[in-house]
């Protein structure tokens, strides 16, 4: 598996990772009904930097890199992650996570900060705890997910 910067071309792929994700509406703050265009422009956005796993030429999984605040908060930095169900339990998210942290270590950020991890989606906490992020906040009830109801958030944060 390779990790590349993503380029347009990869944005049908990319299409093909998101879409689930977003309809099924558990682990994203993202409209479940959000079209094609508006949710590659959002993980496109000017702000972040885009990246792919990849296998023998099919894309695994893709994440994006990103400055979490402007001026005084700019040293921290933001990540989110997507992996492809086909690719579930092959260690596409970790390799992505820690290609990120490498990433962020070399752009001078000194810190990751993940903002809202859906408390219900274990596996994801699970795994970032593993790789030293510490939940350092919970917001109770913040996200509505479609079967649990209201369930907490995590804010969870590591120094690089």
């Amino acid at each position: 598996m390779i990790i590349r910067p993503a380029t347009q071309a990869d944005a049908p792929a990319i299409w093909a990772i998101l879409e689930p994700v977003i309809r099924a509406g558990e682990t994203y703050t993202l409209g479940r009904d959000m079209r094609e265009a508006d949710a590659l422009a959002y993980w496109f956005g000017t702000d972040k930097e885009v990246f792919v796993a990849e296998a023998d030429g099919a894309i695994l999984g893709t994440y994006y890199l990103r400055a979490n605040q402007a001026g005084g908060g700019a040293h921290v930095c933001n990540a989110g992650y997507m992996t492809g169900a086909a690719a579930t339990g092959r260690g596409v998210a970790r390799a992505m996570c820690l290609d990120s942290i490498e990433r962020a270590k070399a752009r001078g950020f000194r810190a990751m900060q993940f903002n809202f991890v859906v408390s219900s989606n274990a596996r994801a906490a699970r795994l970032w705890q593993s790789l030293g992020f510490e939940v350092v906040g919970r917001l109770p009830g913040a996200f509505a997910h479609p079967t649990e109801g209201f369930v907490d958030a995590l804010v969870m944060f590591r120094t690089l």
